[in-house]
């Protein structure tokens, strides 16, 4: 196992979000979360600022563009099954870098808060690896299509606040996987790639609780602030996403994943 080079979890994540190197990050990812889990790594009584957030590192492909940028491409050829392998994959690099910058960013917090966050790393950076091994497979790599940003740049907008944090980034665009995969995979399997089909099941399992520890620290961050969970997660869907959240939502996985019947209801109110 790769050695961590500092005994501070702020210090690690910075690393981990840091190193732009996809190997890299699997690596120094890996060796954190399990140098926390042994105890390692402290948590410093650390309540200052918070610091300017920075574009982490990644490597020099995937171009990003515009989502509306993208190509469309079917799944009836090797290329087009790569290319949403690709795009996957993509989110979650970013994930890596959203759980990271979670757990540097945000001082003061319970140590649960931590132990979540660097659990989900460590599943983010695994799912990275299955996925890449997947385009390995299909004759492509981590880089070969272009890709956006969005994920990053809510982190930037959610850069000062825990509480919209966890509202906006687990709770809206990470839960909108557990809304497509499963027609993902059930796409996926028409045209019999069962391989890639099986690793999109593996991650949809496990983000219902990446999504559950969104709500449960965004429902801990609302009573710290003393206002209503359901209320204020209305309110911030309406000022940041303009409209743009769409059904159809998989009610099942999402209430799995702690949001409340109210919160369904308001987002069923937000059309198919």
């Amino acid at each position: 196992m790769t050695p961590v080079p500092t005994s501070c979890l702020f210090a690690a994540a910075q690393c981990c979000l840091s190193a732009s190197d996809p190997e890299h990050k699997l690596t120094l990812t890996r060796a954190s979360a399990a140098a926390f889990r042994a105890g390692s790594l402290s948590i410093p009584a650390d309540n200052g600022c918070l610091d300017p957030i920075e574009t982490p590192g990644r490597p020099p492909c995937p171009h990003l563009v515009e989502p509306r940028q993208l190509a469309q491409r079917g799944l009836g050829s090797a290329e087009g099954r790569a290319a949403l392998i690709h795009a996957i994959a993509h989110i979650e690099f970013n994930a890596i870098n959203l759980a990271w910058d979670a757990v540097q960013r945000f001082r003061g917090m319970p140590e649960d808060f931590y132990s979540d966050w660097v659990a989900v790393a460590d599943d983010e950076a695994r799912h990275f690896r299955m996925l890449s091994g997947r385009l390995a497979e299909l004759g492509y790599r981590y880089g070969d299509f272009d890709a956006h940003n969005g994920l990053w740049e809510m982190a930037v907008v959610t850069a000062d606040s825990c509480l919209k944090r966890m509202a906006l980034v687990p709770r809206v665009l990470e839960a909108r996987g557990l809304d497509v995969t499963p027609g993902m995979i059930r796409r996926l399997r028409a045209v019999g790639d069962s391989a890639s089909a099986d690793i999109l099941e593996v991650i949809l399992s496990e983000e219902v609780a990446h999504v559950a520890a969104g709500s449960r620290w965004f429902s801990w961050c609302c009573a710290q602030a003393g206002v209503e969970p359901e209320s204020t997660f209305a309110e911030l869907l309406d000022r940041h996403m303009h409209g743009s959240l769409r059904g159809p939502f998989n009610i099942e996985a999402r209430r799995d994943a702690g949001f409340s019947s109210a919160e369904l209801a308001h987002l069923g109110t937000l059309g198919a």
